[in-house]
């Protein structure tokens, strides 16, 4: 029998951004910053990456995922889980086995070789899919994930990640054009209000953090990154 933990949104993000916190995945540089995939510069960095070697907590994390999805979508209304390479690898396989679903990888492109498959698992034509990455920041290699399993056949209108950066206000609308929604543990704001009421980092480092939250393209742009997002296609 399944049984997953309904909480409400509010008691997940504090739980997961502490977890985040206590297991030191969240990383602050202002004075050396973070370079992103995007080209985006900024003063902090999530690794996600970090949970999958604390066994108890990340547990309690994919039963918090399952149980998020749960409430926001529904149990039933997913046929299979696929996960992003490569730090959605993980992550998708163990909510794909409390849910009790069929798993699939999306490579970032095809190999190039053998089968030329970008897809890799059992997979069949029509199947609402659950994307689940292990982060979010603008969307762009969410949406790239999503044109693979939609040209395989695949229904996909659910992306899970542990963390949504949250910090882009058109992130959601870029998503939405695509048809797909994001749901998350937990966001910098999250992350933030823990961090502030458990004395967690110095407030020189938060200031600076605010300052980029506030304008992220700015502060990015200032520092040598790049200063707008480029479309998804």
């Amino acid at each position: 029998m399944l049984t997953v933990p309904i909480a409400s949104r509010e008691d997940v993000a504090r739980v997961a951004a502490r977890a985040l916190i206590e297991v030191q995945a969240v990383h602050l540089r202002p004075d050396e910053p973070f370079t992103y995939t995007s080209g985006l510069k900024s003063p902090v960095y999530v690794d996600c990456r970090k949970l999958i070697g604390f066994p108890r907590l990340r547990s309690m994390l994919m039963q918090l995922g399952v149980g998020t999805m749960v409430r926001e979508v529904g149990l039933e209304r997913f046929d299979a889980v696929a996960g992003g390479e490569t730090a959605g690898i993980p992550f998708a396989a163990w909510m794909a086995d409390i849910m009790g679903l069929p798993m699939q990888y999306i490579r970032k492109a095809p190999k190039g070789f053998g089968r030329n498959a970008q897809i890799e698992g059992h997979f069949t034509e029509g199947q609402r899919t659950l994307l689940v990455e292990d982060l979010a920041t603008d969307g762009g290699s969410k949406i790239r994930f999503l044109k693979a399993l939609r040209d395989a056949g695949a229904e996909v209108s659910h992306c899970f990640v542990v963390f949504h950066h949250d910090i882009f206000p058109d992130s959601h609308e870029r998503m939405a054009a695509h048809g797909l929604k994001i749901h998350a543990l937990a966001r910098w704001s999250d992350v933030l209000k823990v961090a502030a009421d458990d004395k967690t980092f110095d407030p020189d480092l938060i200031a600076e953090v605010n300052a980029f939250l506030a304008a992220p393209l700015a502060w990015s742009g200032a520092r040598g990154g790049i200063d707008r997002l480029e479309p998804a296609g």
